[in-house]
């Protein structure tokens, strides 16, 4: 046993006994007085009811002077919107929160100070919210006739059942809530009809909730279009009877269950989309059609009259918008998204109201000027959103591509959503802290910054599927993948957690485990993901997946979509991650000359160092019966056998790119040993990871991933560098 569960072991025995002599000579109890009786901090209660077992007891609010805990709301001039701050003196501990969120959060960190160093061992602080706004991005497979993005996939048909299950989403909002998240993103191609009856509309209300039983084609367009044809919506089963009516209700009841953890609903959508309306009323995706106008200006107020809780609507324009220019498509989302939150704001005055436009084919200043009159609505607050990251959060700690837009420039004055998008991590479990604090410490924050979403466009954090045999049935995929959804959540809140906090919680969450081994070989495996994406740079999601090494097949230049050592060597770096192009780095050769970047044989021996380093610190973690530390652990093995993978494939490229350069036969036996020793890690990669998943996985931006299947791709490219 390491010295930290030793550590937090021997803090709990002194806190026992810190509670038998102080707190309550008689009945050894620890009395709690809370001056607020709110569902956020009831909620949060419970966690410190949790760590405290029969210790906890709820006194009456003019005990105070008795009380060992002490909670209460105080507008206090070092305390924002969502700050709280613990003070301890003479054994008593009072949590002051600026509002009921940050009394929330005051009480959660309090309940987790309290499981891990026990009462005498709980440290005074203050805390203000780094970044205001912190969310997931959630794809949302409401129902085959109004798709996501994600909806041609495994895991959307698998999770469309499970969106209309209230104790999904009371468990995925508790989770958030503890990683501290205060937003959700419900995003979908067209939801309205499976949310609202329009006034004038009602017809294209739907009732009930359809998945198709089409036999599915591996890949679809990837602009999203054709998710209605015939096959499709001609063969379906119904999952749930449910009117209209019963539908509204159920998502106010989200939506209120939301709000009592501090956490709003936005709903974003692509456009322009008119799945579910099946013709009716003349309406089409024709951006000249003034009954569509009418229809999407209608949809948007009513969605805020329908959802008294629901925080705010985000939209994107250009992605169906054929023959469209600037000008013309902020047009449209003007008079339609636009026009229509005004409607909300002016018949709801008292009402704040959220309206999220993102960069995305469209340029900011001329959706600022368009909307200049949301802009300057008193009770809309007009934000914009930005794909800060392409598809990769895990490539780089630093990202280029605002400053290449000029983005900060254009929107002067105004403040972003910073988008994280994660699609990589489908599989397995990740957690380095190290990254996530450098990343979110890298985004520009003073003046521009209102907050992140982190989520993806290939996955949705629904419930698991893909485990053989879970912890527990259908559990939710944030509590499967939980380190790395508290790292976003904690660490956007508070960038200052140490990774000694987060040892801490390891060896708090694994009873007897060396925490800082485990924290280490987490890590160090973490990082195969974006040393491998920061030097093969696939910058969207259809351009590469880490996991089953596959774009789609054009991006692949060849029919399969595996990414083979053809095209390891000429696909490019990311930018800011400072590697060498294999290209590059032949000419360098060449020419004899040097580099400051870190080149490709640099690039694989750190893979090599880092899955190693994983490797050889699970040899010093004691295996117990915890089903949910074996997954772990084998998690950390499958992936540091994926970075040898790529390690070894790495370096044959390399050598295979040095060899029909100068034609010397050394680098060519070099290139195949490399892609001989790469097959080898490949398969070992494959069997650890079979061990616990299930696969094939069809996905909807690179189609089938196939382990097997692509073993016998990886086997080519031997054959590609000793037929040269």
């Amino acid at each position: 046993m390491g010295k930290r569960p030793l550590r937090i072991h021997a803090a709990l025995y002194l806190f026992h006994c810190f509670l038998f002599y102080a707190c309550n000579k008689k009945e050894n109890k620890v009395n709690i007085v809370t001056l607020s009786d709110t569902p956020q901090v009831s909620f949060a209660l419970r966690d410190v009811e949790s760590a405290l077992g029969s210790l906890y007891r709820v006194i009456d609010t003019k005990l105070t002077d008795k009380a060992d805990i002490v909670l209460s709301i105080r507008d206090i001039d070092t305390l924002k919107h969502e700050g709280f701050k613990i003070d301890v003196t003479n054994n008593k501990v009072e949590v002051i929160g600026r509002d009921e969120a940050g009394l929330m959060y005051g009480t959660l960190e309090l309940a987790e100070q309290l499981k891990l160093y026990g009462f005498d061992g709980v440290k005074p602080m203050v805390r203000n919210p780094y970044l205001e706004m912190r969310g997931p991005k959630f794809n949302i497979p409401l129902d085959v006739r109004t798709p996501s993005y994600t909806d041609v996939s495994d895991v959307a048909q698998h999770n469309i059942p499970h969106m209309w299950d209230f104790s999904f989403w009371k468990d995925y909002i508790d989770s958030m809530a503890r990683y501290r998240y205060n937003y959700i993103s419900l995003w979908s191609l067209h939801p309205f009809p499976s949310l609202v009856k329009v006034p004038g509309y009602e017809d294209i209300a739907l009732d009930d909730v359809q998945r198709s039983t089409v036999e599915w084609e591996e890949n679809y367009n990837l602009m999203a279009i054709g998710f209605d044809a015939p096959e499709i919506l001609e063969n379906v089963e119904v999952l749930k009877r449910i009117t209209i009516d019963e539908k509204i209700e159920f998502w106010k009841k989200v939506m209120a269950y939301g709000k009592s953890r501090n956490i709003d609903f936005h709903i974003i959508t692509w456009n322009i989309f008119d799945y579910g309306t099946q013709g009716k009323y003349g309406i089409t995706d024709d951006r000249d059609n003034e009954i569509t106008t009418d229809y999407f200006r209608k949809s948007t107020k009513q969605l805020f009259v329908t959802y008294p809780d629901l925080a705010g609507i985000g939209l994107t324009t250009g992605e169906n918008m054929k023959g469209a220019n600037h000008q013309e498509r902020e047009d449209w989302a003007y008079k339609t998204y636009g026009l229509g939150i005004l409607d909300a704001a002016k018949e709801m005055p008292e009402r704040q109201f959220k309206f999220i436009h993102r960069q995305h084919q469209s340029g900011a200043k001329e959706i600022a000027e368009k909307f200049k009159a949301v802009v300057e609505a008193d009770n809309v607050e007009f934000l914009f959103c930005f794909k800060y990251a392409k598809a990769h959060v895990y490539s780089a700690t630093q990202q280029p591509y605002h400053e290449d837009a000029n983005y900060l420039q254009q929107i002067e004055g105004m403040k972003t959503l910073w988008g994280l998008r994660n699609d990589d991590t489908f599989y397995f479990r990740w957690g380095a802290p190290d990254f996530t604090r450098e990343f979110i410490n890298n985004l520009p924050h003073d003046d521009v910054a209102k907050g992140i979403y982190f989520g993806s466009d290939q996955w949705i954090w629904g419930r698991d599927f893909l485990t053989k045999e879970p912890i527990k049935s259908n559990q939710i995929e944030v509590e499967k993948h939980w380190y790395q959804w508290l790292l976003w959540g904690r660490l956007s809140y508070d960038p200052t957690i140490s990774n000694e906090r987060f040892k801490d919680i390891l060896a708090g969450r694994f009873s007897g485990i060396d925490a800082d081994k485990l924290f280490s070989a987490w890590q160090n495996a973490s990082m195969v993901y974006p040393l491998t994406t920061g030097f093969h740079w696939g910058s969207l999601d259809f351009q590469w997946y880490i996991e089953g090494c596959k774009s789609r097949p054009k991006q692949a230049e060849n029919e399969t979509g595996f990414h083979d050592v053809n095209r390891f060597i000429s696909l490019g770096v990311h930018p800011k991650s400072g590697n060498q192009s294999i290209p590059d780095y032949v000419e360098m050769i060449s020419g004899g000359n040097t580099t400051t970047l870190k080149t490709p044989l640099e690039v694989s021996e750190k893979l090599i160092t880092v899955a190693e380093s994983a490797l050889k610190e699970l040899e010093g973690i004691e295996k117990n019966n915890d089903k949910e530390l074996q997954f772990t652990l084998n998690d950390i093995r499958t992936v540091s056998f994926l970075g040898k993978h790529y390690a070894y494939k790495i370096e044959g490229a390399t050598y295979l790119a040095l060899f029909r350069n100068s034609n010397k036969k050394e680098y060519q036996d070099l290139a195949v040993k490399a892609l001989e020793n790469a097959l080898g890690f490949w398969k070992q990669y494959v069997h650890q990871a079979m061990l616990q998943n299930h696969n094939p996985l069809w996905t909807n931006r690179v189609g089938i991933v196939d382990w097997n299947q692509i073993t016998k791709w990886v086997e080519q490219d031997i054959y590609i560098a000793k037929n040269e």
